[in-house]
């Protein structure tokens, strides 16, 4: 037994197992590490690497090859770079008879197989012949419009495209395509003489909500047998707005909206009130008021209609979340991939989007009318924020709705901040909206703001009730809206 072997036979008696000590002197205690530690260390007499030394090495060999390949390249651009977009034009059947020929040539020209070798000379004719039809520059000016330019779901919209060849040769038969939405429309040009043009005509679904991308249409050089293709994509495009539907309501002056939240209008003076229409008279009414011209002509008593000309601000808030509404579940942010599907569909609106769609409509009547009457008005719908504008610049901003799931008090948040001054608010949702989300939500407007939650549920009778400090409106279709402001200045 060495002298090592009894010490350490001597510490394990001991109670205690020491490791012999390293060659070299001690380190001190406190004694600074050198700067440039060693990049392996001794674990059982065995070497272990440092983290990152492997990686580190072959950057150092690789970088002067990449920075190589990089000079190259940049010194030879101007060779391979046409060569490479030449190569672009082949497509993949393109490829494979040109790999068809190749092969057959080899194996004919090898074992003397005569077939292969016409079979080969047929494949590379074949692909010199569409490689001809393929050159060529093509210079065209192409005008794609939508007239009109927005229309209201439903209505029909249509389109042309206009191809001009600014060439000074003949230009031969060429394909456009028109991307429309989500789609594409193609069309295959007859060939057009220098200085001559080409008109085609084409419809736009407008069955869905939304703002359709019309172009940028893309010119498709090749061949009729699709072994070359060669495209060329122009920047213009144009967009087309789909509308939501709406409904023709009447008046929403102040003293209407006073009325729906149940308050006295006595505090209003005559100072306050301007004549705004003749409407028929109706029991209740002030004789004072009543036009006797206007009736001896129309042979029934009409009185005069005034509207609060002290200045109101309406802000509405639509819930665009599919979830909270009848076709729903309630679950706000469900990741379901097929439902996530059906709300972005491109053609239609399908059962669970149906309803949001419906809220937006009557969002949309309510912010049109209240615009109509010059009163200021601000609506928000997820991402979507318009006030004190015009109806057209509101009704765009509602096509770019896109359903989703939202946070209600940070919608409502935003609305405050956006119509400090408001006087009235809409909130349109669904039935699966907790009450509790509701009155949050509401809350964010002062107390003498007129809240107003307006739920769509069409397996509900329409009415309207009140609770919390809120006036509820239940639809069951956009029609009821019109129907139900009425019925509510009456009570």
């Amino acid at each position: 037994m060495t002298q090592q072997d009894q010490g350490a036979t001597s510490s394990r008696r001991g109670g205690r197992f020491r490791m012999p000590s390293r060659k070299g002197a001690p380190a001190r205690a406190g004694a600074p590490v050198a700067a440039s530690a060693p990049t392996a260390a001794t674990t059982g007499g065995r070497a272990r690497a440092v983290p990152g030394t492997t990686s580190r090495g072959i950057r150092q060999i690789t970088q002067p090859i990449t920075r190589s390949i990089e000079q190259v390249a940049g010194q030879t651009e101007g060779v391979w770079r046409p060569v490479a977009g030449i190569l672009r034009w082949i497509s993949p059947l393109g490829w494979t008879i040109l790999a068809l020929g190749l092969v057959c040539w080899f194996v004919g020209a090898r074992w003397g197989w005569t077939e292969l070798l016409m079979v080969a000379a047929a494949a590379l004719l074949l692909f010199a012949i569409c490689f001809v039809l393929a050159l060529g520059r093509t210079k065209v000016r192409i005008l794609a419009e939508v007239d009109p330019r927005r229309v209201v779901v439903g209505d029909p919209a249509t389109g042309r495209i206009l191809v001009t060849n600014e060439a000074r040769t003949p230009m031969l038969p060429i394909l456009v395509e028109l991307p429309v939405g989500l789609s594409a429309a193609r069309f295959v040009l007859p060939a057009l003489t220098p200085g001559n043009a080409h008109e085609e005509l084409f419809v736009v679904p407008t069955s869905r909500r939304g703002v359709i991308q019309v172009g940028p249409a893309t010119t498709v050089q090749g061949d009729p047998l699709g072994l070359m293709r060669r495209t060329l994509t122009w920047t213009e495009r144009t967009e087309l707005f789909v509308h939501p539907r709406t409904v023709a309501l009447e008046s929403l002056g102040a003293g209407l909206l006073r009325d729906l939240e149940g308050s006295t209008t006595e505090d209003v003076s005559m100072s306050d009130l301007a004549f705004h229409a003749l409407r028929e008279y109706q029991p209740g009414d002030d004789r004072r008021y009543i036009h006797w011209r206007s009736s001896a002509k129309a042979g029934k008593l009409l009185v005069r209609q005034f509207l609060d000309t002290r200045r109101s601000h309406v802000t509405i808030i639509v819930d665009p979340d599919p979830e909270q509404y009848r076709s729903g579940h309630g679950k706000t942010g469900r990741s379901d991939r097929d439902v996530e599907r059906d709300v972005m569909a491109a053609n239609a609106p399908t059962a669970i989007q149906a309803d949001v769609e419906t809220a937006i409509s009557v969002g949309s009547s309510i912010m049109v009318r209240v615009m109509l009457d010059e009163q200021d008005c601000t609506i928000v719908c997820g991402s979507q924020k318009v006030t004190k504008s015009v109806p057209q610049v509101g009704l765009d901003a509602m096509s770019r709705v896109e359903p989703g799931p939202v946070d209600l008090f940070t919608t409502s948040l935003d609305a405050a901040d956006l119509a400090p001054d408001t006087s009235t608010c809409f909130i349109v949702t669904g039935p699966h909206r907790p009450f509790i989300e509701l009155q949050r939500a509401a809350g964010q407007f002062p107390p003498e703001v007129t809240r107003v939650i307006v739920v769509l549920d069409p397996q509900a009778d329409h009415g309207i009730r009140r609770g919390g400090g809120l006036v509820i409106l239940t639809l069951t279709a956009l029609e009821d809206l019109r129907t139900l402001l009425v019925s509510g200045v009456a009570r």
